[in-house]
């Protein structure tokens, strides 16, 4: 009898696993996760996902898609939005006879498969002796999926269409033979075909190479003590989940905030929860939050979701991360609402307001647990595309995000340029921006006087300011927080709201809607500066230590007196 058929003969003995075996296989499990991450941030063509690392991997339910395993350097948000997109190929899998070995779906659905147009998601079936075993999936931010906008992040797109090309899942990779034709939509969807091309062989070679390390640790341990260890681990976070709910007041707590219009009217949007704790439970009732909008802000219900998983992370973040940690949790997300987007309402700002949902999330449960109260966050990625042609006639497309200031809490000030708390990604270098593009930056650094003054301040937010080398380009900004600043707390101030400017030959200029504008035509010389909001503070600025507040004037943190935030 061969190896094989040896571990198919033991199957569904094994029931429990010890707990040094099991630390083991979590921190192995987890290391398979983060070695794709690498493998796919050193490969990757665009700096989106080279340097920014808008991008995850994750290992994932054979049956339900859920998630049950992912690393330390993936973006929170998409561990928990790609359990919905390996429920989609799973879904597609079946209606095409079931997934063979060596398939690779791909897809960017942003409905049934959460998030935005950009990030493209590639799912791979693990078979072992003939069985399915789990699903592998990898998911990574594209610069260019066509649409109006260069980038894609168009504040005035009224349907999806407006935003990219849609693609349901297919087979990339038919039972291990790459599908070339595939290729070739992918590669002519976009602007960049080139960092197209090399971003999907990035993604299906950290895929590989995932593949090769679980069969290699299934192989040392066996597929029925793994399998048993990824639910013990699910198990574990439920109950770690669980205890800690159980340590909240009960009780029902709102929260609401706004966001400041939807790109196309200048009105701005509520979006409000109920969190209630009972026991160790916590429902989460999002009712009170305005139906969906005409502009790209609307998210879907399976993207509202993953932003509750990542909020219940940031509270609870000795919990292990997977699909355990929402077994205690109910959501309930009113139809038709903004939370609730279907095709082809525009979806493409969507991280603008997952991280609204985040912020009333802290606040609501803040009210149940004081301790964890903190000013609010900068709450805006201030999304920027710039494209153009080169002198030699090539094209060029530029896309970036940008930090601000974290709220104060009761342990300290806020942190001065962070980034946003649905993401763990870094704004790409300067150096890389300027070696890759036609642009430069006159100015980078922290804004005086942004953060919201507080017993503890809140971070400062930050001053971009670039100009452009080339003929000419055209600008696309979308951002938040200029018309609702960031909260303090508990007596805090709040910190300063987002500024976008861009300096012409007639001079400076403003968006009409705040920080988000379509179509600037920038020529040489012409210059595009944002100043990103600070943190909310927290607590009587009046109780602020002496040393701290002189720290701040000699650091040239604040101007003046350090009463408060100031606007450029």
């Amino acid at each position: 009898m061969d190896a094989g058929s040896d571990r198919s003969s033991e199957r569904n003995i094994v029931t429990t696993v010890d707990p040094v075996t099991l630390a083991v296989l979590q921190g192995r499990l987890e290391q398979i996760v983060d070695e794709m991450d690498a493998t796919l941030f050193r490969s990757a063509f665009n700096p989106t996902i080279a340097e920014a690392h808008d991008a995850c991997h994750g290992i994932y339910d054979a049956r339900t898609g859920d998630t049950l395993v992912q690393g330390t350097s993936g973006l929170p948000i998409f561990v928990g939005a790609m359990a919905f997109a390996v429920r989609l190929a799973i879904a597609r899998a079946e209606r095409d006879g079931g997934p063979a070995d060596g398939d690779v779906y791909v897809f960017n659905d942003p409905y049934a498969g959460a998030t935005h147009l950009n990030d493209v998601k590639l799912v791979r079936p693990l078979f072992r002796d003939g069985r399915l075993f789990c699903w592998l999936a990898s998911v990574g931010h594209f610069n260019d999926v066509g649409g109006n906008v260069p980038g894609n992040y168009n504040p005035a797109a009224r349907e999806s269409h407006q935003e990219g090309v849609l693609l349901p899942p297919v087979k990339l990779v038919d039972a291990g033979v790459l599908r070339e034709d595939i290729v070739d939509i992918i590669r002519a969807i976009g602007r960049a075909p080139d960092n197209a091309y090399g971003d999907l062989r990035a993604q299906l070679s950290a895929l590989g190479l995932g593949a090769r390390r679980l069969a290699l640790l299934l192989d040392d341990y066996g597929d029925d003590v793994v399998a048993a260890a990824f639910g013990q681990l699910t198990d574990a976070a439920e109950r770690q989940t669980r205890a800690c709910i159980a340590g909240l007041a009960d009780g029902t707590y709102a929260c609401d905030d706004h966001l400041d219009n939807d790109g196309i009217t200048d009105v701005p949007i509520r979006v409000a929860v109920t969190a209630t704790v009972r026991g160790d439970r916590l429902a989460l009732d999002f009712t009170g939050t305005d139906p969906a909008c005409a502009g790209p802000l609307n998210i879907s219900r399976a993207t509202a979701t993953a932003a509750c998983y990542v909020a219940i992370k940031h509270l609870f973040p000795e919990v292990p991360a997977n699909a355990g940690c929402l077994r205690p949790v109910d959501i309930a997300i009113p139809g038709g609402s903004l939370l609730d987007a279907v095709a082809p309402r525009p979806v493409g700002g969507y991280t603008e307001t997952i991280l609204r949902v985040m912020e009333i999330l802290f606040g609501a449960i803040a009210q149940a647990g004081p301790e964890r109260a903190l000013g609010w966050s900068y709450g805006t990625i201030n999304a920027l595309s710039l494209a153009g042609h080169r002198d030699d006639g090539s094209r060029w497309v530029m896309f970036t995000f940008f930090g601000g200031g974290l709220g104060g809490s009761s342990s300290g000030d806020g942190l001065n340029h962070g980034s946003a708390p649905l993401s763990t990604a870094v704004i790409p270098p300067v150096e890389v921006f300027e070696a890759t593009y036609p642009v430069r930056f006159t100015r980078w650094a922290l804004r005086e006087g942004s953060g919201g003054t507080g017993e503890h301040r809140g971070g400062l937010g930050a001053t971009y300011e670039l100009e452009v080398l080339g003929a000419e380009a055209e600008a696309f900004v979308f951002g938040e927080r200029a018309r609702h600043a960031p909260r303090g707390t508990l007596g805090g101030g709040d910190g300063a709201p987002n500024v976008v400017t861009w300096t012409d030959a007639d001079g400076p200029h403003h968006p009409a809607l705040g920080a988000k504008a379509t179509g600037i035509r920038l020529h040489r010389g012409d210059r595009l500066r944002i100043d990103s909001p600070g943190g909310g503070g927290y607590g009587d600025p009046a109780r602020r230590a002496p040393e701290a507040a002189e720290r701040d004037r000699r650091l040239g943190y604040v101007a003046g007196d350090g009463t408060g935030p100031e606007a450029p």
